[in-house]
């Protein structure tokens, strides 16, 4: 079983943990196919019938990406509202092509996972804020499965470079590149 990755960081040369993650993957070419959108559509021109082409030639599909502003990144909402169309991806007329299909979400978020909670900063878990994501896939009737999370050690708002993930002992870096690997093999 192949899994399709779709990687949508708005600058991965900054990343850490993104960048890292892609580095792993690109280890197994047999296991894993990265596509990172924003290499590939700079101009944000998605090639709608590509992309459903790609997802159909694998068994799993896996959005991976920053939490920005508790969303995903522009680009890769763009490619969820034009890619998953009606008669593709749901809908009366044939839209199948995600039914049954393994799809999850590997993101990493700056912030703390305490700050992640109905009692923490913000309120809300980060499976609460991705909420939307399930609820698309479900729509679909696609196997939604759980996130895959790594969260940041951020302190306060503001206090980074934008964009930038925060720096972290390269152990823990390093496992979780592991740790993804091993999540994406288990879906």
């Amino acid at each position: 079983m192949k899994t399709f990755v779709i990687v949508t960081h708005p600058n991965i040369e900054t990343s850490v943990i993104n960048k890292r993650w892609v580095e792993e993957l690109l280890k197994y070419p047999e296991k894993y196919t990265v596509h990172e959108l924003y290499k590939t559509y700079p101009d944000g021109n998605i090639d709608v019938e590509k992309e459903q082409q790609l997802v159909e030639s694998h068994d799993r599909l896996v959005l991976q990406f920053p939490i920005q502003w508790f969303n995903c990144p522009p680009l890769l909402k763009q490619w969820l509202d034009e890619v998953l169309a009606y008669g593709w991806a749901y809908g009366s007329n044939g839209g199948d092509k995600l039914k049954s299909r393994k799809v999850a979400l590997g993101v990493s978020a700056g912030i703390k996972k305490a700050d992640y909670s109905e009692t923490g900063r913000y309120r809300y878990t980060l499976e609460q804020l991705l909420a939307p994501f399930e609820t698309t896939f479900r729509y679909c009737n696609a196997d939604y499965r759980p996130v895959f999370a790594f969260y940041g050690t951020e302190s306060e708002p503001g206090e980074n470079v934008p964009g930038a993930e925060p720096e972290m002992p390269v152990n823990q870096l390093e496992q979780s590149a592991l740790n993804y690997l091993k999540f994406i093999d288990s879906l």
